[in-house]
């Protein structure tokens, strides 16, 4: 298995950038593809970005295309969310998540999917204010 621990949450105004990290523990982590996942209050838990294990690939909730970025780069084991033009209803707890199954089955439908993915981090906490 694959240890998770995001940070780069906290609290931003609308119209701008945070970005999120995640590391992953192993040097075989890059075995994994990965993905970010939200969950707003009262809301279920939303698919945001999935990005292939040689990072060459990537897939995007229609409500972020264009304005979050994935990235990973496995020298450092870590994985990356970008996001820009933030707006009040990205506020969420964001989670990062692994799994091996979807490095073998890369879709959009199976990335997107909460089952595929083997591991999950504790998430972190991201507030954009109006």
């Amino acid at each position: 298995q694959v240890q998770l621990v995001e940070s780069g949450g906290g609290l931003v105004q609308a119209g701008g950038p945070l970005r999120l990290s995640c590391a992953a523990s192993g040097r075989t982590s890059s075995r994994y593809a990965m993905g970010w996942f939200r969950q707003a209050p009262g809301r279920e838990r939303e698919f945001v970005a999935a990005i292939t294990s040689g990072g060459g690939s990537s897939y995007y909730g229609d409500s972020v295309k264009g304005r979050f970025t994935i990235s990973r780069d496995n020298a450092k084991n870590t994985v990356y969310l970008q996001m820009n033009s933030l707006k009040p209803e990205d506020t969420a707890v964001y989670y990062c998540a692994a799994s091996l199954r979807v490095a073998g089955r890369w879709s959009r439908i199976t990335t997107a999917s909460q089952s595929e993915y083997d591991s999950w981090g504790q998430g972190t906490q991201v507030t954009v204010s109006s």
